[in-house]
């Protein structure tokens, strides 16, 4: 399937690290160690170490999900393809809010930063006002480049992430020898239930680390690149947040460090001076730039995917032919952005945003334990998250008991949020959508009732073949168009043919006698069970330019004369002499499928027919597309 509508592949490894990097790395390093260091105390080391612990189960979840389903929306399209179109609603419009406003909350701490080097250059004096004039400047000006190129937009990523990560390594090797051991005394004086609270509260400086996944559609090798690249940002941020506050609260006094509205900064200028003050609040400003534009990038792909999938009105999904971005939901986010940083409280929406986050953090670990279970053929990850189902249990555990943490205001406002998604869904979604998730795949197989609405198969399949670039050939062209029987029970080889002579006749316009006899004479020449369980009955038809092919599936198996095992898939082709090269590579073509890991359990835990089809169309053969 190639999307008209599609987005363009530009993204690489280094474009998912420095989106995956700069989600991460700012006001959580810049602002937030004050304020953790006031509820920990020297402990707040532990909090860090904690939840970058904590992260790991959602990043190997989302980075199984975005490679089985690397398309616009990330976790929205995960978790409505698993849950249904009800919590994909909540979570597209939880997502776009939390990842927008904290953007909006970058771009604010931009504003900051520059009143602080207008002040210290030249002792200027801004009013809120002013402050917030700057933002809506800075945010017009990430909306767009946004618009403009997706390209442009990563590559100024990848600079301002290589300048800040420069800058922070140099800020660990210089402040290493400057740190004084007995800034560390007491360093657990406030309890392990301070430690366990704190690290609810920086949980969220790693959160922004899956928003990468928004942009899978674009990334080039989402296979490779997307885990890889996640799984390096992880990794490198880790350290960094690690030694970074090991060293601010090894040189800074803590009674200062708690007050302090720029902590690393205040670090730097320990054993830097001023100059390292400045430097390190340059780090500050590259940091709230790549969250704010690369929040921009994510959050504009929620209402694009659910405008796709009609849960929000159909302009929402409209790519530009000149940029090939979604322009109307990138401005549609832009204009969200500069309403908060004018009208709202931003820090108290930014805690619901964090609560928000954490809450589909366990829809996300859910619904790789669902799409796994539903057994859906065509949910083919390319990474698969290892110590599957402990890992994503553990983690829906432990992330309900930070929410508990997160306080009663930002809890309701988060109900209240549940609440307008689900009237949403019933005032516009619920008229437009009867799409069957994976949740409902499982109810299908335990209550052995089959499903009327769409299924899953298809659409998986088709994101499966643009992922692949797999371009069908003739062979897939028949298989898609051929007929399959699904035979419940055991019958003999000579019934089988009965019914496919009657099938094939009418399809070939040939006599169904005829057809019966050929089958008949051809397995006395020869056995056609070419191996345990595989036969591949072929015979030659009157006529001209006539070929087909019909599957059989037989679970209890079909008795040929002389086999010892019962077959139990079947492909019989039929054609015409002029067809007969073409015989011999339909062959080859079977051959190849046959030989593929565990195809035999694939074909016999299909739960359809469409299920049968899509396993022959989702081969690895080598396609021979010059036919």
């Amino acid at each position: 399937m190639k999307q008209v509508d599609g987005l363009k592949k530009e993204l690489g490894l280094i474009d998912v690290f420095a989106i995956a990097s700069g989600a991460m790395i700012s006001s959580g390093l810049f602002v937030l160690p004050a304020i953790a260091y006031s509820k920990a105390g020297p402990a707040v080391i532990l909090s860090y170490f904690l939840a970058s612990i904590l992260v790991i189960p959602s990043l190997l979840s989302q980075a199984e999900l975005a490679t089985a389903m690397p398309l616009a929306g990330g976790t929205y399209f995960f978790i409505e393809r698993s849950l249904g179109a009800l919590w994909g609603l909540f979570s597209g419009l939880a997502n776009w809010f939390s990842v927008a406003l904290k953007s909006a909350f970058a771009v604010v701490g931009m504003a900051i930063l520059i009143e602080v080097i207008l002040q210290m250059v030249f002792s200027v004096q801004l009013s809120e006002w002013h402050l917030k004039i700057i933002a809506v400047l800075c945010c017009l000006f990430f909306t767009v480049l946004n618009v403009v190129s997706v390209k442009h937009t990563s590559r100024l990523q990848i600079v301002l992430v290589a300048a800040m990560l420069i800058i922070l390594g140099l800020f660990v090797i210089s402040g290493a020898r400057a740190i004084e051991t007995v800034r560390y005394n007491g360093f657990l004086e406030k309890g392990w239930p301070a430690v366990l609270a704190t690290s609810g509260l920086v949980f969220i400086s790693f959160g922004g680390l899956t928003k990468v996944a928004s942009v899978a559609e674009e990334v080039k090798q989402p296979g490779k690149n997307l885990p890889l690249g996640m799984i390096l940002a992880w990794l490198v941020v880790s350290v960094f947040y690690l030694a970074v506050i090991l060293i601010t609260v090894g040189v800074v006094n803590g009674e200062d460090l708690a007050v302090s509205n720029m902590p690393v900064s205040l670090a730097a200028s320990k054993f830097m001076g001023t100059t390292g003050f400045v430097i390190l609040g340059l780090a500050a400003m590259a940091a709230f730039v790549t969250t704010a534009n690369g929040g921009i990038l994510a959050a504009s792909r929620y209402p694009m995917a659910m405008s796709r999938d009609r849960l929000l009105p159909p302009p929402l999904a409209r790519i530009s032919r000149q940029f090939r971005t979604p322009h109307i939901s990138v401005l549609f986010t832009g204009a969200f952005m500069v309403i908060s940083i004018v009208l709202l409280d931003i820090e108290v929406l930014v805690k619901t945003a964090s609560t928000l986050m954490i809450i589909l953090f366990i829809l996300v670990n859910a619904s790789v334990i669902i799409m796994r279970e539903s057994k859906i053929q065509s949910y083919r990850p390319e990474f698969k998250s290892p110590l599957y189902p402990y890992i994503h249990i553990f983690a829906i555990l432990a992330y309900s008991v930070l929410i508990i943490d997160m306080g009663k205001v930002p809890l309701l406002i988060s109900t209240g949020f549940v609440g307008l998604s689900a009237g949403w869904f019933y005032i516009y979604v619920s008229k437009r959508v009867s799409r069957a998730s994976a949740a409902m795949h499982i109810v299908e197989r335990v209550t052995d009732r089959e499903l009327k609405t769409v299924t899953l198969e298809n659409e998986l399949r088709d994101i499966l073949l643009e992922r692949d670039d797999i371009i069908g050939d003739r062979f897939d062209l028949l298989v898609k168009e051929c007929q399959i029987l699904d035979i419940p029970e055991k019958q003999p080889a000579e019934k089988v043919f009965r019914k496919a002579a009657s099938i094939l006749s009418e399809r070939l316009v040939t006599d169904e006698s005829v057809l019966f006899e050929k089958f008949l004479q051809r397995e006395a020449e020869g056995s056609t069970v070419v191996q345990p369980g595989l036969a591949i009955p072929h015979i030659m038809v009157e006529g001209e330019k006539k070929f087909d092919i019909l599957l059989i599936r037989a679970v209890d198996g079909i008795d040929f004369p002389h086999a010892p095992d019962p077959v139990r898939i079947m492909f019989i082709l039929s054609g015409s002499k002029d067809e007969r090269n073409y015989h011999l590579r339909a062959l080859m073509a079977i051959a190849q499928i046959a030989q593929e890991k565990d195809f035999e359990q694939r074909w016999l835990a299909a739960r359809d027919v469409e299920a049968i089809r899509n396993l022959i169309l989702l081969s690895t053969r080598k396609r021979d597309t010059n036919e």
